[in-house]
């Protein structure tokens, strides 16, 4: 999806009459919920009338230029993609523009790939013909009109601001794949335009791009071990490609450098956190580095252990807890990838220091020690449980108290649920974690949000989904009774709502009546079968995802209520009142942004249901 498509022709005029910014500030409006930064409207009326001017310069006054181009199951946008015909096979061609107001840049010292630009501060950026390869990568991975034809994408960045002499160090980086050029080779970047594309109409070739089918790519989770043990071929992208290399030149340096440093990765539901994280892994086991990863989740430390253990039982032992590092020398290890860092608590034994515990640390303090190059990926908004404590403030406060170096990447414009940013953001609206109130759904979104009117519809509409070859699972608020299999193996049917009755994923770690052990139910096909809590759901995706409001959060009048008497989760019930709601909050955010295609809706409460449905007009077949 492209936020406006026109000719080159059309985009030089717009441009020049101010009335494209004006236009694609609109688009971002409606498509996004939010207003567009100021450097992004300020891009919109300088950076493409530069490009503008050049395509009519080069003779592609027909070319099809879209503007604000979504990759495929990605919140990422590039910022042009041209559509036309290749000037000496008639074949389709395109060519994705990375434009940059940058007028000087040198790269971070020893990351090949790492830039600092003038007026940006000590922020390390992705040097821009990076970032356009990886595009140009990840769009002929999911783009299936350009699966067999690789040949008919290239990229490039234009900084059009900038003089070669001040940017001399970036421009070392091109290939076949992607260049850049800035005001000084202009000359050379129209021929090169030239010689990609002809003067001819590009209007069918945009219409088959846009209309190309989308192959997503593998499940994080199935490609785990890969990944670990082999490398994987999973693409990094923009900001995830800036916190590996980070780590990785941080790794690097640290038995020469007297100070520490300390790497924290924030970002929502499906940024690619995990896929840093295992990237990280397999570059540094290559190396012949100590590298460990850890988690304070049963569910996903099991999941990778199961996963990875299949190919090599030994490389499962590298998966641990947060609280397996109390009696860990300092700096025994040479990376620490502590992943889904908002599960850290406050401290890894039951007790409080002065009452024995330990180690007298507190548990982040205790993982920051234990490496020389510690990582922390995590989600603020995803802390469910009293006594969860993970923040970036936290973690910088800590390392900043032992002298550390704290580098922080923010993966909040990166991918979420299947590529819908809008999509996060209406969840957050719905719950009230953003200001504004709930709004209304866009259905022109590539991500399906439905309602169920009842739950047994929720459930048919996932299993045909799963059916037709898409993992599919079902999730609720714990507002239900949660018990053990019975004696003879089978499960009782906690979940009642009227005459629809269904079991929770399997209590414990048993594996029953065709069911998966409870860590493994969002990655085990019989899965499907049962309604998964918090606990399970949470550092996981699938394709479709159902979500089933509970009577412990509801809908009244203008405003949500939670109720607590409704809640089964022993734990949340003796927080305060304040932080129940913020948690209850938190975990709905979770629950509903769990899938990669699409979620539905359903309340168990009448009008909580009626408000959903007037938000959402789609409902399941």
């Amino acid at each position: 999806m492209a936020l406006l498509r026109m000719s080159a022709r059309s985009m030089r005029e717009r441009a020049n009459n101010a009335s494209l910014a004006e236009s694609l500030t609109e688009q971002f409006r409606q498509h996004l919920f939010h207003e567009p930064s100021r450097g992004e409207r300020t891009a919109w009326r300088v950076s493409l009338q530069a490009l503008a001017e050049v395509l009519c310069d080069a003779g592609l006054e027909e070319v099809e230029v879209l503007l604000e181009y979504r990759l495929p199951l990605s919140s990422l946008r590039a910022d042009v993609v041209l559509a036309g015909s290749h000037p000496e096979t008639g074949e389709p061609s395109y060519v994705i523009v990375e434009l940059k107001q940058w007028s000087e840049a040198r790269l971070v010292p020893g990351a090949a790939d790492l830039c600092l630009v003038k007026g940006m501060g000590n922020r390390a950026l992705l040097h821009p013909v990076a970032q356009v390869r990886r595009y140009a990568e990840y769009l002929e991975d999911f783009a299936a009109v350009l699966h067999d034809s690789p040949s008919h994408l290239s990229g490039l960045a234009y900084l059009h601001n900038a003089h070669d002499r001040d940017v001399s160090e970036l421009l070392g980086a091109a290939d076949g794949k992607a260049c850049l050029f800035t005001s000084t080779s202009r000359g050379e970047l129209i021929r090169h335009l030239q010689t990609r594309l002809s003067s001819l109409d590009g209007a069918l070739e945009a219409d088959a791009l846009l209309d190309s089918a989308v192959a997503p790519g593998r499940q994080l989770m199935r490609a785990a071990a890969d990944e670990v043990l082999n490398g994987g071929k999973f693409l990094l992208m923009d900001e995830q490609q800036v916190a590996f290399s980070l780590v990785k030149r941080a790794a690097a340096d640290s038995r020469q450098s007297h100070r520490k440093e300390v790497i924290v990765v924030s970002g929502g539901p499906g940024s690619g956190k995990s896929l840093i994280a295992l990237h990280v892994m397999s570059h540094l086991g290559r190396n012949q580095r100590k590298v460990v990863h850890a988690t304070g989740s049963k569910s996903f430390t099991t999941t990778l252990q199961h996963v990875v253990g299949e190919k090599n039982e030994r490389v499962a032992k590298l998966f641990r807890y947060f609280l397996d590092f109390g009696n860990v020398e300092r700096n025994e290890l040479d990376a620490l990838i502590c992943d889904e860092a908002h599960r850290i608590r406050r401290y890894s034994g039951s007790q409080h220091p002065a009452s024995g515990h330990r180690s007298g640390r507190s548990q982040v303090e205790e993982l920051i020690d234990a490496a020389r190059v510690p990582v922390f990926l995590l989600d603020e908004h995803q802390v469910v449980r009293p006594g969860e404590m993970g923040s970036v403030k936290a973690i910088e406060e800590a390392a900043a108290a032992r002298g550390c170096l704290v580098r922080h990447v923010n993966l909040n414009e990166q991918f979420r649920c299947g590529g819908s940013r809008a999509y996060e953001r209406w969840v957050r609206r719905l719950l009230g974690l953003e200001p504004g109130g709930p709004v209304p759904w866009d259905p022109g979104s590539e991500f399906e949000l439905l309602v169920a009117d009842t739950p047994r519809q929720m459930e048919l509409f996932l299993q045909s989904q799963q059916a037709a070859g898409h993992t599919a699972r079902m999730t609720a608020g714990f507002c239900w009774p949660w018990s053990y299999p019975r004696p003879d193996g089978s499960l009782v049917e906690d979940v009642v709502i009227g005459d629809w009755r269904r079991p929770w994923n399997v209590k414990g770690g048993r594996v029953v009546a065709g069911a998966p052990s409870s860590s493994l139910w969002a990655t085990e096909s019989a899965g499907i079968g049962q309604v998964g809590c918090i606990y399970t759901a949470q550092g996981f995706e699938y394709a479709w995802n159902g979500t089933i409001f509970g009577p412990d959060f509801v809908w009244r009048n203008d405003g949500w209520r939670v109720v607590p008497a409704e809640c089964k989760d022993d734990s949340l019930r003796r927080a305060s009142p304040d932080d129940f709601a913020r948690l209850t909050r938190n975990i709905y955010k979770v629950l509903l942004t769990r899938g990669l295609t699409g979620t539905v809706l359903y309340s168990a409460d009448a009008e909580t249901q009626a408000m959903l449905s007037r938000l959402v007009a789609a409902r399941t077949p």
